[in-house]
């Protein structure tokens, strides 16, 4: 990764290792993959390791890796283990082959400048290793495909959910179409403007907006409050007609019945949308509206 990398802490232990360093980005595949093929020609190679103990001043000499800030004694342990040389007071394997496979699990920053990465060696690789082998039959499985294929059925799931989305979205709009045609008749008359509060069945934030536009040209003159039911959470919209924005605004009034459902929205004045997280507050939201629309005009 560079120079300027530099060890900043570490843990090994019979589940895996942690290594945190100096470096100011997050590692790419490549770079893990190079990595993982580094340390494995190093365990590969199944050299011999070598412990020696020695002064600090025959240790500097021998080019030993010392991490900068450590305090070190007058006597050292200078390790050499495959390519690598340096000041380290731990246990190590007596050849790089005993450590079996290397194996990089994890990675992620733990400070500013400073990245962790972890990994599992030797049976725990194994073992890693086959649980990931175990994921991916039962997702081919599921898929009713080899695991070879998995990535193209996979993307073929998501070209069919991406289409089967668009044509419920067409049909969510044919619904609330309908339901537009047979609300509008439910509008009443205050001071005259048409006033409509209702809930739509079965309908998203976007219906609900193709719905309002289509009751402010059928209506003309009109203050209209759409709403939408999932579960708990409440969807609405409130639309004001061009030539009644100057009595009514669209954000009071969404506002308004957000507010008894536990929530809060805004937008212009003649289109405004809000949520809420009170259904059961609902349907008396929606039959204020009239009285709410009446005192303003």
């Amino acid at each position: 990764l560079g120079d300027h990398v530099q060890q900043k802490g570490s843990l090994v232990n019979a589940e895996r290792t942690r290594f945190d360093f100096a470096h100011n980005a997050p590692l790419t595949a490549a770079q893990i993959r190079e990595i993982e093929r580094l340390v494995n020609a190093e365990v590969l190679a199944n050299t011999d390791t070598n412990a020696r103990l020695m002064d600090i001043e025959s240790a500097q000499k021998t080019g030993a890796m010392m991490l900068f800030g450590e305090k070190y004694g007058e006597s050292v342990r200078v390790l050499d283990i495959g390519t690598s040389r340096e000041l380290c007071g731990g246990t190590h394997v007596r050849r790089t082959g005993d450590i079996g496979l290397f194996k990089v699990v994890a990675e992620g920053g733990v400070a500013a400048g400073v990245r962790r990465i972890e990994a599992v060696t030797g049976e725990n690789a194994l073992a890693y290793l086959q649980s990931l082998e175990s994921t991916v039959d039962q997702a081919a499985a599921a898929l009713k495909a080899p695991p070879a294929e998995l990535t193209a059925r996979i993307g073929g799931a998501l070209d069919q959910i991406k289409t089967l989305e668009k044509e419920l979205a067409a049909l969510k709009g044919k619904l609330a179409s309908s339901q537009g045609d047979e609300l509008a008749g439910q509008a009443v008359d205050v001071k005259g403007i048409k006033v409509l509060a209702a809930r739509l069945e079965g309908a998203d934030a976007k219906t609900l907006r193709e719905t309002m536009d289509k009751l402010k040209d059928k209506l003309k003159t009109a203050a209209i409050v759409l709403a939408a039911v999932d579960g708990d959470k409440v969807q609405l919209a409130a639309g004001v007609t061009a030539d009644s924005i100057g009595r009514v605004k669209a954000g009071d009034l969404v506002n308004f019945v957000a507010a008894q459902v536990g929530g809060k929205g805004g937008g212009k004045p003649d289109m405004a949308m809000a949520g809420g997280t009170n259904a059961a507050a609902l349907p008396q939201a929606l039959a204020a509206v009239q009285g709410w629309v009446g005192e303003r005009i």
